[in-house]
């Protein structure tokens, strides 16, 4: 069926309680973008310039940083506007995108989470193998699909949305969502093959989920019986299961705030369920790894070090040359 729907403008209504903090808000929420493409970008270019870290780990969490990237401009950039904007609207098509790009990115996390938990099980339950089966083309073909096919799925709920008759265009969120959209449906029998789709969609990386859990299970029971995998976990594998944690808690309480929310909460509080995950995981995942996986660890140093270094030879150079200039004058 068209879409017949004659709205080209969403309002978001979420931003009403932002109006008397909203320069606060803005000056914090540009640092904290600025703060997560800082982090996530040095992350990248220290993996991509460093041959010692062309290996299956640091792939995936190379392409890790470039979907928090991703996800965050799909939002941030236009979340920046509206706060300074006294009218916050946004397109028909642009809300569709937006909700496209972030839930894309949400998925794809849980996506790549799922391929570095399967990369862990080979590196500690089966060593002899690991380089075999995790070779570099392999991952890098492992990771694009991952994310080709999360796109795919999140661009069919989209669409099915998109054919929606609508008759209001208030959004109560500060950015578009697809479930929100299909709620401003003018016929709800409509809507039932979207529901049925979003629950495929759910069960599908609740099954992500589940293989996460099952890697973990045979990695911790092989973990047990050594020394030396008991290190490895700990180094390698704490900061997955970190990361981990924190998206699904994230998550869980935006699709909580979403499907069951309560009218009754304050709205701050639903504003800030809904846009946490955005936040804390693209933040704290590169500054976790990056301090906890020994090799970017020691390469961040080796390039702070040699910064340092050769500000202490240019200031050497200039007192040197300032004492000949001294001696010259002097003669």
């Amino acid at each position: 069926m068209n879409n017949v729907s004659v709205i080209t403008m969403f309002f978001l209504s979420g931003f009403n309680e932002t109006i008397s903090h909203r320069f606060v808000l803005f000056f914090l929420s540009l640092l904290c973008y600025c703060i997560i493409c800082l982090v996530n970008v040095s992350l990248i270019v220290i993996i991509i310039l460093d041959s010692n870290l062309h290996e299956s780990m640091y792939i995936l969490l190379c392409v890790f940083c470039m979907n928090a990237l991703y996800g965050t401009a799909g939002f941030f950039p236009r979340f920046l506007w509206d706060l300074l904007s006294d009218v916050h609207l946004i397109s028909y098509y642009g809300c569709f995108i937006q909700a496209q790009v972030v839930y894309s990115f949400a998925c794809g996390e849980l996506s790549i989470l799922a391929l570095m938990a399967y990369d862990r099980y080979v590196a500690i339950c089966q060593p002899l193998k690991y380089h075999s089966i995790m070779s570099k083309q392999r991952v890098i073909r492992f990771a694009c699909f991952s994310w080709f096919t999360t796109f795919c799925i999140m661009a069919v709920n989209t669409f099915l949305t998109f054919r929606l008759k609508l008759c209001s265009p208030y959004i109560s969120r500060l950015f578009c969502v697809n479930w929100s959209i299909v709620q401003l449906a003018c016929f709800p029998a409509q809507t039932t093959i979207n529901a049925i789709v979003a629950n495929i969609t759910i069960s599908i990386y609740f099954l992500h989920g589940v293989f996460i859990v099952w890697s973990y299970m045979y990695i911790i029971q092989t973990c047990v019986k050594s020394i030396e995998n008991r290190a490895k976990f700990m180094q390698t594998c704490v900061p997955h299961l970190v990361s981990l944690f924190t998206f699904v808690v994230t998550m869980l309480l935006d699709i909580i705030n979403m499907r069951l929310g309560s009218k009754e909460l304050p709205r701050t509080l639903q504003n800030f369920a809904a846009i946490e995950f955005l936040v804390i995981p693209p933040i704290m995942n590169p500054l976790m790894y990056g301090f906890k996986l020994t090799k970017i660890r020691k390469r961040i140093y080796s390039v702070i070090i040699s910064k340092t270094n050769v500000q202490k030879r240019k200031k050497h150079s200039l007192n040197v040359l300032n004492q000949k200039q001294r001696v010259c004058f002097k003669m």
